[in-house]
């Protein structure tokens, strides 16, 4: 199973493939189909243009804004066509990888003269710490076999 780094590695290359046979300045909607294709091609599970939704109190709230990628259920992309990523798109992508509980996200701007510039990270802290904490579980655990083991021997 992939986890989300090589996803992330997988995504952010296809971004700047993407990018480099394209370039900027083309609508949303050609970005959006052209990643559909490359993680197509990479047999990447993925869910495009997915309605958020948002609660107030007891009313749910239609919140207009889709996400452009959920990728094998652990990454978000939203894509961008701006001057520049603004803050509150940043947010609005934070906010959904934290109410999903996914460990990462990405804000993708392909109207920047170099893609590695018009990408911004978001992590979920809290999913990252346990993912840390789990492996370090592991590493302990197997650490105190492989002692108990040479005592043994």
């Amino acid at each position: 199973m992939i986890d989300e780094e090589e996803l992330a590695h997988i995504v952010i290359g296809k971004s700047i493939e993407i990018h480099k046979t394209l370039g900027p300045g083309l609508s949303k909607a050609n970005y959006i189909e052209c990643l559909k294709s490359e993680l197509n091609d990479e047999n990447i599970q993925f869910e495009s243009m997915v309605e958020q939704e948002v609660y107030y109190k007891d009313r749910i709230l239609p919140d207009g804004n889709p996400i452009d990628f959920i990728i094998e259920d652990m990454l978000i992309v939203n894509i961008l066509t701006e001057p520049q990523i603004y803050e509150h798109e940043i947010q609005r992508t934070l906010k959904v990888v934290r109410s999903r509980d996914y460990p990462l996200g990405f804000v993708t701007n392909f109207n920047s003269t170099l893609l590695k510039n018009g990408i911004r990270r978001v992590s979920n802290h809290k999913n990252s710490l346990k993912i840390l904490i789990s492996k370090l579980f592991i590493l302990t655990t197997l650490a105190l076999m492989t002692l108990q083991f040479q005592a043994l021997v």
